[in-house]
């Protein structure tokens, strides 16, 4: 049963885009906060770039450490960037696109707010409410203001921001391990094969068409579709972080060519071939479709190798390293409009081929590391339950 708790108004227990009570002089060193400082995962920001405030005073917004900020603008919002100054000087200068809220001291406990403000309903509602044209849209002041925030006394506000801290702390841990996994796979690959610019284990060069086992293939130009098709279609959406992420999927129907064209079988290695930005040209997954009808777009580029010269776990972890991209990237173009790479200049680029047992051994070691990253995974998404448990019962008065 829901407990009856007093509601107020969040303009009437806080302030919201409030003036410094005193403002620095010009050379006072302040903590610079852009929007990249934002972690929408912890709800904290860092702390901050040291800057003399008469450098940034004028084009930016002011606040305090410890007020709480909103990324106002799409899709900063959406992303969940609303987090608490944590900086190494008592004012903050950060980015327009923040909306400031101070808490009244006596009413209203920091991280309480914080959290009622990271909950899913206030995302949602607050994304009913942008005004603004496209790509420009924001949350207007007055959503915030108008806001229903449950008050019980300042006690039971901190001992609920503690309870929810300590779960949150918990799902930050293992976020962090996750990414420890990921530094230990280019770890294992840098101790097996070395730099692949550098090659001190000199291991023989060679273009990479000797390693193909059919010529690379660009994918189908049907347009897929969310409402349904015969083969589900890979895009470059559905490369996350080197991994297939299938939380967006749209489907095709291939028939003709297009199904020995188009087709993705396991051990297939897919690569952005062309898109607007530099930084994703060139992220590779190893596909295992197993049963599944797999297909895959125009973007993305079909890369199949000889099982006796290459194993494709080795050479996704080869563009993944830094020295890998670097030769990977020499052999791209820019047009225009976006980034891309051929297959003939794919074909042609050279990386150092170690033996194929090394390649196999390294494939069973990154298959470990994925256990782990699956075991992790798993006990992230109950941590992520239980928090969300716990943030809908604070907030009505069951916690």
């Amino acid at each position: 049963m829901t407990a009856t708790l007093e509601l107020s108004k969040l303009a009437d227990v806080a302030s919201i885009n409030p003036r410094l009570v005193v403002r620095p002089e010009a050379e006072e060193l302040i903590s610079f906060i852009p929007m990249s400082a934002v972690d929408a995962v912890t709800g904290a920001t860092d702390s901050g770039q040291d800057r003399p405030f008469g450098e940034v005073s004028k084009g930016y917004t002011l606040f305090a450490d410890g007020d709480v900020l909103v990324a106002k603008i799409t899709p900063c919002f959406e992303n969940g960037k609303i987090a608490q100054a944590r900086l190494a000087r008592s004012v903050g200068v950060g980015s327009t696109e923040f909306h400031v809220i101070r808490p009244k001291s006596a009413r209203l406990d920091a991280r309480y707010l914080l959290h009622f403000l990271r909950r899913p309903a206030v995302k949602l509602a607050g994304e009913r409410r942008m005004t603004g044209s496209a790509g420009q849209r924001r949350v207007p002041e007055s959503y915030l203001a108008n806001l229903a925030i449950p008050m019980p006394s300042m006690d039971e506000q901190r001992r609920i921001a503690k309870v929810l801290d300590r779960s949150n702390e918990l799902r930050i841990k293992r976020r962090e391990a996750l990414v420890h996994l990921d530094d230990l796979a280019q770890s294992i690959f840098l101790d097996i094969f070395g730099d692949p610019v550098a090659n001190p284990k000199e291991w023989p060069v060679a273009a990479m068409s000797t390693l193909f086992d059919k010529p690379p293939t660009y994918g189908t130009m049907i347009p897929a579709s969310a409402l349904g098709g015969s083969w589900l279609c890979l895009r470059v959406a559905n490369i996350q972080d080197w991994k297939i992420d299938l939380s967006d999927r749209k489907y095709v129907d291939l028939e003709g060519s297009g199904l020995n064209r188009h087709v993705v079988k396991d051990g297939d290695v897919l690569l952005a071939r062309a898109i607007a930005s530099q930084e994703h040209l060139g992220k590779a997954v190893v596909a295992h479709p197993g049963q599944g009808q797999w297909a895959f777009d125009s973007h993305l580029m079909r890369l199949s190798f000889d099982a006796r010269r290459a194993n494709p776990e080795y050479i996704c972890a080869f563009f993944r390293s830094s020295g890998g991209r670097s030769l990977f990237l020499r052999v791209t173009r820019r047009s225009s409009v976006q980034f891309n790479i051929n297959t003939k200049e794919i074909s042609k680029l050279c990386l150092p081929v170690p033996p194929v047992a090394q390649q196999n051994e390294f494939a069973g070691r990154m298959q470990e590391v994925e256990d782990l990253r699956a075991a992790h995974r798993g006990a992230l998404a109950e941590l992520d339950a239980l928090f969300a448990s716990l943030q809908d019962r604070a907030f009505r008065g069951l916690l």
